[in-house]
């Protein structure tokens, strides 16, 4: 395996050795002649490349050992590439990188060092060359191809002839997690940012995705409409919203289009990796922007309420808030409508807290129902006089609780001494009907007490 590298084609040196058939490597041959041994010192000399420290040169790989790589440069002696002036990479064999045979490109660190021997520097020389070609792919906003060869606190390490940074945040469109499965894959970039001094490169993989995806992007929203229903998985969740990544863009839902009901924040109905299926709303080409609807995809709660209830029934409720014109009351799930204090009682009432108390449950008639305007008005003064109870209830009472045209009838018969209740449901309606049945009876008669309080009285 050899690194990634920008090199020119090598072409053999008729200064340097060959090898025979069986692969065996012959220096080259200074034939004495008939030179006299001055002349042949000269010739000799003549004949050595001539070396200088930052010199480019081109050589023969004829030993590869574990710490180190001999090349043969047309010197008085092979020139030794050390295993960390091999390659960029770390954690990686000489065997790995070059084999012998190999015609390759080096620099010279050391002309001579302390023992007489010629350093070279393979990853050098591609580290210079790797520069030039680089810094003119910068200029003309072209790409960079090379392999993931470490993963490193915040990004990828790619091999593009020296070692470019890939930040995490660049490696998608939307940040990665784990960068693992990355290491090994070629990677198509942009550069950023470029600074030989530092010997700093910056990749972008983003940027490359976002310029090689305009065009399928630009044909993705064209061909998106409004009102299409479409699968999706969530992207990310914001305080505003979830993106919903739709296969080739991502669009957002905001957080009024995320459910019916009222919500703290968009984690309480969604997760990133959620698959989802949304409609679109609208789509911006000159934005490129998509916004979407999960709750219009789901039931309307408002629009089943209407569809299973109607004015005049009888529908059991909670009090979730007390305000000074009346009480709101839940009746449904995400649905509340309105008491207002004229109905909260058939006798004055100062304060709805005079009647109800947050939490309470109770019974109310709907007198009042707009879908379009999405609000109930309710009356529990109503409810006490009795009526027909809502579909979804009639089960809990048993047939003995209403007559032939569906009216509730169970004040009558749950105060008859000869009826057993079956349910607790039965018992339950059963004293709160006999109760309401006193109260209204009494508010008719004008014989109502009032206690200390203001709250009506009702007396066995």
């Amino acid at each position: 395996m050899s690194d990634f590298s920008i090199t020119d084609e090598l072409g053999s040196s008729s200064s340097m050795g060959t090898f025979d058939e069986s692969g065996v490597y012959h220096p080259r041959q200074i034939v004495e002649d008939d030179l006299g041994e001055a002349e042949l010192e000269a010739a000799m000399a003549a004949s050595m490349v001539k070396l200088d420290d930052g010199d480019l040169v081109k050589g023969i790989v004829v030993s590869v050992d574990r710490d180190e790589v001999l090349v043969d440069v047309g010197f008085k002696s092979e020139g030794i590439i050390p295993i960390k002036e091999l390659t960029i990479r770390n954690d990686v064999a000489a065997s790995e990188i070059v084999k012998v045979g190999d015609e390759i490109e080096a620099l010279v660190l050391q002309r001579e060092d302390k023992e007489g021997r010629l350093i070279l520097s393979k990853k050098r020389a591609q580290y210079e060359k790797a520069w030039n070609v680089i810094e003119r792919i910068k200029e003309t906003n072209g790409t960079v191809t090379g392999p993931v060869i470490e993963v490193v606190k915040g990004g990828l390490i790619i091999d593009i002839g020296l070692r470019g940074f890939l930040p995490a945040s660049l490696v998608e469109l939307r940040r990665v997690r784990d960068l693992s499965p990355y290491i090994g894959k070629i990677i198509d970039a942009k550069i950023i940012e470029l600074d030989k001094n530092r010997n700093n490169v910056v990749l972008s993989r983003r940027r490359w995705l976002e310029e090689t995806q305009a065009e399928q992007r630009e044909e993705f929203l064209v061909n998106l409409k409004s009102g299409e229903i479409r699968q999706g998985v969530i992207s990310s969740v914001v305080n505003f919203g979830a993106f919903v990544d739709l296969g080739g863009m991502d669009g957002l839902v905001h957080v009024s289009e995320l459910s019916w009901k009222h919500i703290d924040h968009p984690s309480s109905v969604v997760s990133v990796g959620d698959k989802v299926t949304v409609q679109v709303l609208d789509v911006d080409l000159s934005q490129k922007r998509i916004s979407l609807s999960l709750k219009a995809t789901q039931v309307d709660p408002w629009q089943q309420f209407a569809d299973a209830h109607k004015v005049g029934e009888l529908v059991y409720g909670r009090v979730t808030k007390i305000v000074p014109f009346g009480a709101f009351i839940q009746v449904g799930e995400g649905i509340e409508g309105l008491s207002h204090i004229s109905e909260m009682a058939g006798h004055h009432v100062d304060s709805p807290d005079q009647v109800v108390t947050s939490g309470e449950e109770l019974w109310v008639k709907i007198i009042d129902l707009d879908l379009g305007r999405r609000r109930i008005s309710l009356s529990i003064k109503q409810a006490a006089e009795g009526g027909e109870v809502a579909a979804e209830y009639q089960e809990a009472f048993g047939e003995h609780a209403y007559d032939e045209e569906g009216n509730y009838i169970g004040s009558f018969v749950f105060s008859d001494a000869d009826f057993t209740p079956e349910t607790e449901a039965q018992a339950a309606w059963a004293e709160y009907a006999h109760e309401a049945q006193i109260a209204a009876e009494a508010a008719k008669s004008g014989e109502n007490a009032t206690s200390e309080d203001g709250n009506p009285e009702i007396s066995e």
